[in-house]
């Protein structure tokens, strides 16, 4: 009887053993079929995430950008960044979407913060008053609630043309302040960062939106950046307010890639 009861727990063992194989096995297959694209502006391309690829020139894609973490974890069969700091839609529409055909399977996508003028608002914000910052933020909500849904909308109906086939993750943006700390995180006063961080949910409702209505998925990044946002001191995954070098300033680090960025999209990916 022993005898027996060992058998069949042995015979469990080795089945539920298989079953893992295979689907790891299955898994492995899948990936490595991907034809995996990446799209986007700045977030995408990694800036503020250092180890830039010289040929990629003022686009400043990174080696420590999510889109090339889970390549180098997944082994797709074929990965391209095209992603590009500044780009706008307009920049996807002409510049980027020519990456993508047929066999395209996944496609990933930061965009919409440039079209309202996102990184010029940062930089107002850094470097002029707070009433000048304030009414830079009021401009680009105003241009988040009228002009970006059509554009958004327009950029992703283009790619799903162009890949048809392809699984396509649309990535929103962090807010930018932990506000729990910020009245003794020195910087910004707490009515622009308050201001800053409402225009970035804002920019992600609408992004989250349009995905929806693509068909798209949309990763949502906020909830892995909490805990690692400008004031909360020695684990912030962006870099704070640096006036000798603007472009770095609110982007993630090489940490906020790896553990925002790329655990978001690893968790909806293929």
């Amino acid at each position: 009887m022993f005898k027996t009861h060992l058998s069949r727990g042995l015979l469990s063992v080795a089945a539920a053993v298989t079953a893992v194989v295979t689907l790891l096995g299955a898994n492995a297959s899948a990936t490595a079929a991907d034809h995996y694209v990446a799209l986007g502006d700045s977030y995408s391309s990694g800036v503020g995430a250092g180890s830039y690829i010289s040929s990629s020139g003022s686009c400043d894609r990174s080696t420590n950008a999510y889109s090339q973490l889970w390549a180098n974890s997944r082994h797709p069969a074929s990965y391209v960044s095209v992603a590009c700091s500044g780009a706008t839609t307009q920049d996807v529409l002409n510049n980027q979407i020519s990456a993508l055909s047929s066999s395209t399977t996944l496609v990933s996508i930061t965009i919409g913060g440039n079209d309202v003028g996102f990184s010029s608002v940062m930089e107002t914000c850094v470097l002029d008053s707070s009433s000048t910052c304030l009414n830079a933020i009021n401009a680009a909500v105003a241009q988040a609630k009228t002009i970006l849904p059509g554009r958004l909308a327009t950029t992703f109906a283009a790619i799903r043309s162009a890949a048809p086939s392809a699984h396509v993750v649309v990535l929103g943006y962090p807010e930018l302040y932990d506000l729990g700390h910020s009245w003794y995180c020195p910087g910004l006063s707490g009515t622009d960062r308050t201001a800053l961080n409402n225009a970035a949910d804002l920019l992600d409702t609408q992004i989250a939106a349009a995905a929806a209505n693509a068909g798209d998925t949309f990763a949502d990044v906020r909830s892995r950046f909490h805990g690692h946002e400008l004031c909360d001191f020695f684990n912030e995954w962006l870099h704070s307010v640096d006036v000798t070098d603007v472009g770095d300033s609110y982007h993630p680090t090489a940490s906020g890639q790896s553990g925002g960025y790329y655990a978001a999209f690893s968790a909806v990916a293929p």
